[in-house]
């Protein structure tokens, strides 16, 4: 099938462009499904089921960092040395003291 895109008003253009949207998105998941079940009878050969597999490796989780310093005014208050410091670590080392300080 060929067709005349210079001869194709802008209107006809736009309606041909949001279909050809519609069958590349019907043609990508059509794609996945059929993987998804090749996947699927993989698993099952295997003696697995797809969610079993998937699971095991979706649940792993980190464990969260245990703190290292804590607030000399208010012990409750903590860091684990990662990420940005909190204003009381700022205020404190303003303030002249080392990080060792506030060491738990």
């Amino acid at each position: 099938m060929k067709l005349d895109l210079t001869a194709m008003s802008l209107k006809e253009l736009k309606d041909l462009q949001k279909q050809v949207a519609r069958q590349i998105e019907g043609f990508e998941a059509r794609k996945k499904r059929e993987a998804l079940a090749a996947v699927e009878e993989k698993a099952k050969a295997l003696g697995f089921s797809l969610n079993e597999l998937v699971g095991t490796i979706a649940t792993r989780k980190r464990k969260p960092a245990k703190p290292k310093y804590a607030n000399p005014a208010n012990k409750s208050e903590t860091w684990t040395g990662r990420g940005r410091k909190p204003r009381w670590v700022e205020a404190a080392l303003k303030g002249g003291k080392k990080l060792d300080d506030l060491a738990i």
